[in-house]
C-alpha cells in the first residue's frame, strides 16, 4: 500500500457571522481526492487568536463530516482515532463559524493521507 501525505493549512483572518453560519476560509482550504486514490483524515491542529469560542467544520461533498471546536485564545491538536476512507473524487472543504462580530485569526493544519 502506497501512501502520500497531503495538507490543508494556512493562517486566515476571520470575522464571525454567528455560530450557526459557517463561512468558507478561502483559497487553500479545499481538497479533492484524486480519482485513483482514497484518502484518510489523520489529524487536525488549530489555533484561535480571538476572545471567543470558534469551530471549524470539515465538509465532504457539501455535508458536514467533522466539527473541531477551538477555545478562546487557544489551540487544539486532534489525532483522529477513528479513520474512515474518503472516496475518490470527494470534495472536501474547511469552513469556520464564530459568534457574530468576533474577529481574529485562525491557524489550521489538517493532515490527510492519500492511499492507493
Amino acid at each position: 500500500m502506497n501512501s502520500t501525505p497531503r495538507f490543508i493549512h494556512g493562517v486566515f483572518a476571520f470575522e464571525g457571522k454567528g455560530l450557526d453560519a459557517p463561512q468558507a476560509l478561502g483559497a487553500g482550504t479545499n481538497y479533492v481526492v484524486p480519482a485513483d486514490k482514497r484518502a484518510q483524515l489523520i489529524y487536525m491542529r488549530g489555533g484561535n487568536s480571538s476572545d471567543e469560542l470558534i469551530y471549524l467544520v470539515l465538509t465532504r461533498d457539501g455535508k458536514a463530516m467533522r466539527y473541531f471546536p477551538i477555545g478562546a485564545k487557544s489551540s487544539v491538536h486532534v489525532p483522529l482515532a477513528v479513520v474512515e476512507d474518503i472516496f475518490p473524487e470527494s470534495k472536501m472543504a474547511v469552513s469556520l463559524a464564530a459568534p457574530k462580530g468576533a474577529a481574529g485569526t485562525v491557524v489550521i493544519d489538517i493532515g490527510i493521507l492519500e492511499v492507493d
